[in-house]
């Protein structure tokens, strides 16, 4: 079985209710949050800035799925009319968690409890961004299928989900979202390829999401190693979903391609060569990248920039 798989025991009892209190808490702030917060845009892509540009991590949440209702249910058109996208900016961003340089982020153990939040944290803060990856991709680039705008819809509404399982268990840890220090990394790509979706696709969702893949089976052996049972399920669903996730992104990316009757490997290459090549770590996950939509001419191509950086 390939180890991005989620074994079933964990994903039922991820998906069976929650403690008495913490699922009371999470339904109060949703009610307040709710009633504070109206997800009343009129199109598609108003409601995408209203989620960019929601601050409170709840607010967004709530919009996310809100939103994502709406549109399942028809109610959100893409309208061709809409203004055109303004500038990319920075999301909307609770005052914390502060905002450093990788290298400034401590290296912490999962031995103790502010270890392995620490690391909880940060998965929380990439998903949180990811919302607002979702969002972007949606809001900025226009007259594209409709199936183009479904996929990233559902995949904001995902890491909502995904954000808030992560939070709840900092929470239960006697930690919070904001507790530590964070990096802007992914949002820094997503500025770099604004100008272009096919450059958006290839390397934010299939380059630095997709680290995700290569990374988390690890993390979840030392996990279960320590008896973390209750996070090893949380990233054993967000890493099968995750599949799901980078798929969509190579999806689009050959859509792109093949508009513009370019090659898709060379192009991947070429786009590694321009943007990745210090973003870009090995080693990867090749049964998860293969399947979600990576050939073996583009697996090599990851490979061959990795053994790059490394020797230089």
């Amino acid at each position: 079985m390939l180890q991005w798989r989620v074994r079933h025991r964990h994903r039922a009892r991820l998906l069976r209710a929650p403690a008495a209190a913490a699922q009371r808490r999470r339904e109060e702030e949703a009610a307040g949050v709710n009633a504070a917060v109206a997800a009343d845009a009129r199109d598609l892509f108003a409601a995408a800035q209203h989620c960019l540009d929601a601050r409170d991590p709840d607010t967004k949440v709530a919009l996310t799925h809100a939103y994502a209702r709406r549109f399942s249910a028809g109610e959100l058109p893409i309208d061709p009319a809409a203004p055109a996208p303004a500038p990319i900016r920075m999301p909307g961003r609770p005052e914390r968690p502060r905002l450093v340089h990788p290298r400034a982020l401590p290296r912490r153990g999962f031995g103790s409890t502010e270890g392995r939040a620490a690391f909880i944290h940060a998965i929380a803060h990439i998903e949180l961004n990811a919302i607002d990856l979702g969002w972007d991709a949606v809001y900025r680039f226009r007259e594209l299928p409709p199936g183009y705008y479904a996929d990233w819809v559902r995949v904001a509404d995902d890491e909502a989900r995904h954000f808030v399982l992560l939070r709840d268990r900092l929470r239960a840890l006697g930690f919070d979202y904001g507790a530590f220090d964070a990096h802007n990394g992914l949002w820094e790509m997503c500025e770099k390829t604004a100008h272009d979706g096919m450059a958006r696709m290839a390397l934010v969702p299939r380059v630095l999401e997709a680290r995700g893949l290569d990374v988390t089976p690890g993390m979840i052996v030392k996990l279960r190693s320590l008896g973390d049972t209750d996070t090893v399920a949380i990233l054993e669903l967000i890493l099968h979903e995750e599949v799901a996730h980078v798929a969509a992104g190579s999806r689009w990316f050959r859509w792109f391609c093949a508009r513009r009757e370019l090659e898709p490997d060379a192009t991947f290459r070429a786009l590694l060569a321009d943007y990745a090549r210090a973003v870009l770590h090995g080693p990867f996950n090749l049964d998860a990248r293969v399947a979600a939509g990576f050939s073996e001419e583009e697996l090599a191509a990851l490979q061959a920039v990795d053994a790059e950086r490394t020797q230089a």
